[in-house]
C-alpha cells in the first residue's frame, strides 16, 4: 500500500467507557443518542461498511456482510479532549490529563498576563466562542481589553476585534500567554480568535492561530518525516500536532470543505498519508448540544463517503474514526469519555472482519507504521494482517 486516508469525525463517540464516571460522565453515547433523537437518520454508507455491527452499537441497523472491517477502540490516555485523543492515535500515551479551567484561569496566570500585555482583560470564563462575542464584544471595543475564555478543551483563547487590537498584536499576546502557561498550567493550546463586525453582528475571521505544545517523540508523524513519508493535513490536524511531521496543511471552514480538500489531496498525491479532521461535529453541534444538526452532519458526511470511496486507488486504505465523544444529549457542554468507532475500507480490505473491542486508539498509528514500513510505536497493536486480503 502506498497511501492511507485517515478521517477523524471529531467527537463521534459510540458509548461510555468503563471509567466514564471518573470523568464526570454518565450514560453517554454520542452516535446512538444522536441517531435515536433524529428521526429517519439515514447513514447507509457507513452502515454498509459495518458501523452498526461494531461492539456495543445497538440502535443502528446491522448488515449481514459489511463491506469493510470494523472495531470499537478504547482510550488508554487520561483524558477526553482533542489533543489527548489525536496524540494517542499516533502513539503518544498521556498519563495525566491536560489542565482545564471550568471556573476560569487563576490569578497566578491572569496577573502576570495582564501585566505583560499592559492592559486588563474581560471574561476569563468558560464560554462558546460566538456567545462570548455577543456578551462582551461591545465592551471589548469600548475598553480595548481582550476577551479571555476557555472551553471543555485545555485551551486559553484570546478574542479581539481586528480594528481594536491588530492581528499582529493579538499574536504577541498569545506568545506571552504561551510562555506563562507552563508547568501545572501547561494547556494544550493557546488560540488567537480575531473577529470583525459590529455589536449584534460579530464574525470570526480566518486569522485564527493556534500555539500548541509540541507532541512528545517518537510518534507516527516524526517517523513519517524521518522516512520521507509525506503527510497531508486537513483541518486542524496541523494545529493539534504543532506542525510536527506535516508536509503540507490546509485549514478548512467546515466539514464539507474538509471533504473537498481531502478529495483534492487524493487527486494530487498518490502516495503518503492524508490525515483529516472534521471538527463541526464537535465545535458546532456537540458542545452546543444540538443533536438534530449533529445528525444532519453525520448524514452529510455519509453521503460524501461514496465520493471518497470512488476516488480511492486499488492499493489505498481508508480509516474512519473519532477522538472522543461529545454527546449532544448530555448535560453541560463538555466532551464525554467514550469508545470511538473504527471503519477500515479498501479494495484489499477483507469484508466483514470484526476486530472487536481494542485497547487503544494507537492501534491505528501502529497499523499505519506497518503500512509504510516504519518503526513500531511505544503503544498500540497493528491490525493490518487481520484486515488485508
Amino acid at each position: 500500500m502506498k497511501r492511507a486516508i485517515w478521517i477523524v469525525l471529531d467527537s463521534v463517540g459510540i458509548g461510555a467507557m468503563p471509567d466514564a464516571k471518573a470523568f464526570g460522565d454518565g450514560d453517554v453515547n454520542t452516535l446512538s443518542h444522536t441517531y435515536t433523537h433524529c428521526k429517519k437518520l439515514n447513514l447507509t454508507n457507513m452502515v454498509n461498511y459495518g458501523l452498526g455491527n461494531i461492539d456495543g452499537i445497538e440502535v443502528l441497523p446491522k448488515t449481514e456482510m459489511p463491506q469493510g472491517a470494523f472495531a470499537r477502540l478504547g482510550e488508554l490516555s487520561q483524558g477526553k479532549d482533542t489533543t489527548t485523543g489525536h496524540w494517542e492515535m499516533v502513539g503518544i500515551y498521556t498519563k495525566e490529563a491536560f489542565p482545564t479551567y471550568p471556573n476560569g484561569f487563576p490569578e497566578e496566570v491572569m496577573k502576570p498576563f495582564e501585566e505583560q500585555i499592559g492592559r486588563k482583560t474581560l471574561g476569563n470564563c468558560t464560554a462558546s466562542g460566538t456567545a462570548i462575542l455577543d456578551e462582551l464584544g461591545e465592551e471589548h471595543m469600548r475598553t480595548g481589553y481582550p476577551i479571555i475564555y476557555t472551553s471543555a478543551d485545555s485551551v486559553f483563547q484570546i478574542a479581539a476585534h481586528e480594528e481594536i487590537i491588530s492581528v499582529e498584536e493579538l499574536y504577541k499576546m498569545c506568545e506571552i500567554a504561551r510562555k506563562i502557561l507552563t508547568g501545572k498550567h501547561e494547556v494544550a493550546r493557546v488560540i488567537a480568535r480575531p473577529f470583525l463586525g459590529k455589536p449584534g453582528n460579530f464574525v470570526r475571521t480566518a486569522n485564527r492561530h493556534d500555539y500548541a505544545i509540541a507532541p512528545p517523540t517518537p510518534n507516527l508523524l516524526t517517523y513519517c518525516e524521518e522516512k520521507g513519508v509525506p503527510v497531508y493535513a486537513v483541518g486542524k490536524i496541523e494545529d493539534i500536532f504543532n506542525g510536527v511531521g506535516i508536509t503540507e496543511a490546509i485549514h478548512t471552514k467546515d466539514n464539507m470543505n474538509g471533504v473537498d480538500v481531502t478529495l483534492d489531496f487524493m487527486k494530487k498525491h498518490s502516495e503518503g498519508l492524508i490525515f483529516t479532521n472534521l471538527v463541526d461535529f464537535d465545535m458546532k453541534w456537540g458542545h452546543r448540544r444540538n443533536p438534530q444538526s449533529y445528525g444532519q452532519g453525520l448524514k452529510a458526511f455519509d453521503r460524501r463517503l461514496k465520493e471518497i470511496r470512488e476516488a480511492m486507488n486499488e492499493d489505498d486504505i481508508l480509516i474512519i474514526t473519532a477522538d472522543h465523544g461529545c454527546d449532544p444529549t448530555a448535560p453541560g457542554t463538555d466532551h464525554t469519555r467514550e469508545y470511538v468507532p473504527l471503519l477500515i475500507i479498501g479494495d484489499k480490505v477483507k469484508e466483514g472482519v470484526n476486530l472487536g473491542t481494542r485497547n487503544s486508539f494507537a492501534d491505528i498509528g501502529q497499523t499505519i507504521c506497518e503500512i509504510f514500513e516504519l518503526p513500531s510505536l511505544p503503544i498500540g497493536t497493528s491490525f493490518l494482517k487481520e484486515v488485508v486480503k
